[in-house]
């Protein structure tokens, strides 16, 4: 549990931060909509909730997002490779990391050249294709992104997607890897190549330290995601939400208090937060 009861001011009041996977979560399988969501997107705003994206994106793509939204909030981007907090973010001293105006960011995983260096290294023997190795023109009819957002998601500074002819030389590219000091894990469309010391929950308790570094108040998490890749944001989170599939099923995650949204993509995602906020205020009443 992260909520910790030494962290209270003296009126007691309770912080709540909501740490979301954006595709197949926040946004929808096919057709990457949010409207769904809107409901709970603005009972955050207006609560003033901080709404931090966790996801496999791009910090090109999360600020189209972001602007797209009207928000300004703290993202990890590339499945916890970095963690971008905005220049005087509710005037927060952020006093580790590096400066990339208009952000400070505290990096985790490993650089793009690197990762790049490693796929050109093993292509011949797996017969990958990343990112760097397909035009925008390929990333948008694999994905089904526009044309713009695809030239944003080829835009990588740390991680690489992928896709392999033959899944059954998953292990042996997984054990290479490790030796080479990266990893490669699932998502919803393409499998991620990283540095090994990077994942979503190490990101999301690194960037939970450092709101309770300035909020001095009890903090009260709230995850959601959908595929195994979001393991580690529900298992770090005090109320981990489950997002089915577009199918209905569900992602095979054993954890004991997870909650199990109704509906894919943003409908689940904004009836759940409103159903959990909700349940907070009644507890609070």
């Amino acid at each position: 549990m992260i909520m910790n009861e030494s962290t209270a001011n003296e009126d007691g009041r309770l912080q709540l931060a909501v740490f979301t996977d954006l595709d197949g979560s926040l946004l929808d399988h096919y057709t990457y909509s949010l409207e769904n969501a809107r409901p709970a997107l603005e009972r955050i705003r207006e609560q003033r909730i901080p709404l931090v994206f966790i996801t496999s994106k791009t910090r090109p793509e999360v600020e189209m997002l972001q602007a797209a939204m009207g928000i300004r909030e703290p993202f990890i981007v590339e499945n916890g490779a970095a963690i971008f907090f905005p220049d005087r973010y509710r005037e927060w001293r952020i006093d580790t990391g590096f400066r990339q105006p208009p952000y400070t960011v505290i990096q985790l995983g490993a650089s793009y050249s690197e990762i790049r260096r490693f796929v050109r290294s093993v292509k011949p023997g797996f017969n990958i294709q990343g990112f760097g190795d397909l035009s925008a023109e390929d990333i948008g009819r694999l994905t089904g992104l526009s044309p713009k957002q695809a030239i944003l998601a080829r835009q990588r500074e740390f991680t690489e997607p992928f896709l392999m002819e033959d899944d059954a030389h998953l292990i042996d590219l997984q054990r290479v890897a490790e030796a080479s000091g990266f990893k490669v894990t699932r998502g919803g469309r393409f499998y991620h190549l990283m540095g090994s010391g990077q994942d979503k929950g190490i990101a999301l308790r690194r960037t939970v330290s450092l709101f309770l570094q300035n909020t001095h108040r009890r903090l009260l998490t709230i995850g959601l995601g959908d595929s195994a890749n979001d393991l580690g944001i529900l298992e770090s989170v005090d109320i981990p939400i489950l997002i089915p599939h577009p199918d209905g099923s569900y992602e095979k995650l054993d954890l004991p208090n997870i909650r199990r949204a109704r509906h894919p993509g943003s409908s689940g995602w904004s009836e759940t937060i409103l159903d959990v906020l909700n349940t907070i205020e009644e507890g609070a009443a």
